[in-house]
């Protein structure tokens, strides 16, 4: 018989001291169904300020399979997902949420893919059970990114999605301090694809992600391992430059052809204006990249580990109280 590969599933979890473990359970129960995969799942706790990693510490305790991770403060999705990976052991590894919204089921639909010869499968879900806001920004955020060169045209992303041992090899050896993952994983490949799924609702409470969030990760994803936004200030640079010349040249004949004309003190303020709210834009674009190379020469880490449990832990430490 042929031994089982292993699907390693990374969880961030954020607030997910009531849902998190009724997602781990139809984890299990969809893996019971499988004679072809075995699993292990590594939970994230991000700096939760409720009793989340005291949920993850009793799903650690009754399963073996299970990996908690405590993050020493809240640093954000993407370094969760990056602080799993030096407890991936799997052939395959599978990004999820904790809300429930994404169906366990699915994560055989994402590996079926990766078989056929993939790196990258992502969930595309058609009729999302998200706020209009959500969907605006994410259907905003998904079209900035093609036309920029950081995904495929006919791709969509979501944070459901599967890798390949390629991928998970890169991610392991990559020394690189940001914690970018799914667009640093899109730089090595271009074997990328979808897979149609239903989207759920939250078990319960609503998105963390405010708006002030969404433009932090907007900024982070769209920076990291992509360079076009300044070539686009440069852009946006020489056709500023040429409108104004234009302009000028303009104001300078109807001057000439009446010089009584007076030049109007609005028109002037509001190129002003627009001009100077697009130099600030790019001097903050610059300034994005400039801030990356500062993090990565004073060398610090995107995120620090403060407790990693697992049941061989908890049997271990129990023993020691007994003893004593």
């Amino acid at each position: 018989m042929a031994e089982k590969k292993t699907v390693s599933i990374a969880i961030p979890c954020y607030k997910s001291a009531h849902t998190i473990e009724d997602v781990v359970d139809e984890i299990v129960q969809q893996f019971s169904k499988q004679s072809e995969y075995d699993y292990e799942v590594v939970l994230v706790n991000d700096g939760s300020p409720d009793n989340t990693f005291e949920a993850i510490h009793r799903i650690c305790s009754k399963n073996d399979k299970v990996t908690g991770v405590n993050l020493s403060k809240n640093f954000g999705q993407s370094a969760a997902k990056m602080a799993a990976i030096d407890y991936v052991e799997g052939d395959y590894l599978v990004y999820m949420d904790d809300d429930g919204q994404h169906p366990a089921e699915g994560i055989f639909s994402l590996i079926e893919k990766i078989n056929e010869g993939y790196d990258i499968v992502y969930a595309h879900f058609g009729n999302k059970k998200h706020s209009g806001f959500k969907k605006l920004t994410s259907n905003l955020h998904n079209t900035f990114l093609t036309h920029i060169g950081s995904k495929p045209k006919d791709v969509h992303l979501s944070s459901f999605f599967a890798t390949s041992s390629f991928c998970i090899e890169a991610m392991k050896t990559s020394g690189c301090p940001v914690v970018a993952v799914a667009a640093y994983l899109r730089q090595l490949t271009n074997k990328i694809v979808n897979v149609e799924m239903p989207h759920r609702k939250r078990k319960e409470g609503k998105s963390g992600y405010t708006l002030k969030k969404l433009i932090r990760l907007w900024k982070k994803s769209i920076t990291s391992f992509n360079t076009a936004l300044l070539n686009y200030s440069m852009t946006a640079g020489y056709i500023c430059g040429g409108v104004g010349l234009l302009s000028a040249v303009i104001i300078i004949i109807r001057k000439l052809v009446n010089p009584h004309l007076a030049i109007g003190y609005a028109s002037n303020m509001a190129g002003m204006l627009i001009l100077s709210g697009l130099l600030m834009f790019f001097i903050n674009i610059l300034g994005e990249y400039i801030g990356k190379i500062y993090l990565i020469l004073c060398g610090l880490p995107p995120f620090k580990v403060r407790d990693v449990i697992k049941k061989e832990t908890i049997k271990s430490i129990e023993h020691k109280d007994t003893n004593e």
